[in-house]
């Protein structure tokens, strides 16, 4: 797939179909992401640089029948998901309703929280930061997953098979001592903080994330219209994870994606939300051997100057990538509709054009990003 004859570009607020001038600094630097997705009939790119926007995109949303993409074209973006159920669970910080040091148990229905052979608890801040001990699934839930892996594997298990397996799920580690990546247990985190605020995990990431954020095609509804997701070439159906919508349910566009960025970017400008988006970026631990350290499910990688932010996010038909830097004022989301290869190159390429994005004048970027072999890892 090339971006060139049919690619679009447009600063933020501007109308695309006028073909307006884009940014200069950044469009030379993005442009290549157009075609970095092979397999991908679609693709689409939001990045900032202060006050400057920049949208591109390019294809059709399906390789038959498809329409044209636009930056309102919806992608699903797997555990990119995870950074907005980390923002909730600062908001409900934030307004006293949960705590980052509370037991799981306190938030979920009684005898269903899963607990270490030492009796110590698995608490809120574990599930933000992987190092509650879950494994990466719940129990029951990978077999199931096996009879449709190659289109919606985890559509058929159940929110009552979760806490059905909660009980007697094992727990590898004291949490607290280890990091394991757990889809399990940021979408456990969504349940906590539903159960805390008496309603369901959708309604409250509407109600407090999406609608005060302008997110307004964000959604984790898997019958809503979006792009068609591939597979090694073929058309997947939408993917769905009812059980653990928190962890990788929704669908964005790259419109949506950059109004994230930018409250990222700017907390101060994100009205009641600004206390949170702060505190999603406040690191809670170091990697050993690396220096990257773990946020609220942000990922953080810092270099002189300059501290980066990032997470990858994956189904069985699409791939996405965020990531941003306070310091400079930048920041780049790309999405595309195949699934992830096996080195993620996609993310891979889409980390690195990030790092060589310019900074802002007057920002602490005068050295110009960290050079070598720095290498992207998505969870």
């Amino acid at each position: 797939m090339t971006g060139r004859p049919d690619a679009a570009a447009a600063p933020a607020d501007a109308d695309p179909c006028l073909a307006p001038p884009v940014a200069p600094l950044l469009d030379p630097l993005i442009a290549p992401l157009l075609d970095a997705a092979p397999g991908a009939t679609a693709v689409a790119l939001a990045a900032v640089r202060g006050r400057d926007t920049l949208l591109r995109w390019t294809g059709t949303t399906d390789r038959a029948a498809g329409r044209a993409v636009d930056a309102d074209t919806r992608f699903e973006i797997g555990s990119l998901s995870k950074t907005c159920t980390a923002l909730l669970l600062a908001e409900a910080v934030a307004r006293a309703e949960v705590r980052y040091g509370d037991p799981i148990a306190r938030h979920l229905p009684s005898g269903t929280a899963p607990r270490h052979r030492s009796g110590e608890p698995i608490t809120v801040l574990h599930l933000a930061t992987h190092t509650s001990g879950l494994p990466r699934l719940p129990r029951g839930m990978f077999p199931g997953a096996l009879r449709d892996w190659s289109g919606n594997p985890y559509g058929r298990y159940s929110e009552q098979q979760l806490f059905d397996s909660l009980a007697t799920t094992a727990v590898r580690a004291r949490p607290g001592t280890r990091v394991y990546y757990s889809n399990l247990g940021v979408g456990l985190l969504g349940h906590v903080l539903a159960g805390a605020a008496g309603t369901s995990y959708p309604e409250l990431l509407r109600a407090r994330v999406l609608d005060p954020l302008a997110l307004t095609r964000t959604t984790g509804d898997a019958g809503c219209d979006q792009a068609t997701g591939h597979w090694h070439g073929r058309p997947r159906p939408p993917w769905s994870i009812p059980a653990l919508p928190g962890a990788g349910a929704l669908r964005s566009s790259a419109r949506d994606l950059l109004r994230y960025l930018q409250a990222l970017i700017d907390p101060a400008g994100a009205g009641p939300l600004a206390d949170a988006l702060t505190d999603v970026q406040r690191p809670r631990l170091a990697l050993p051997r690396t220096g990257d350290r773990i946020c609220l499910v942000w990922n953080l990688r810092s270099s002189p100057g300059r501290d980066l932010f990032f997470h990858s996010g994956g189904t069985r038909g699409f791939t996405a990538f965020i990531g941003f830097c306070p310091q400079t004022r930048t920041g780049l989301a790309a999405l595309a509709n195949t699934t992830p290869t096996g080195n993620d190159a996609f993310s891979q390429a889409a980390y690195s054009t990030l790092r060589k994005l310019p900074g802002t004048p007057g920002r602490a970027d005068s050295a110009g990003p960290r050079q070598g072999g720095d290498s992207f890892r998505g969870e």
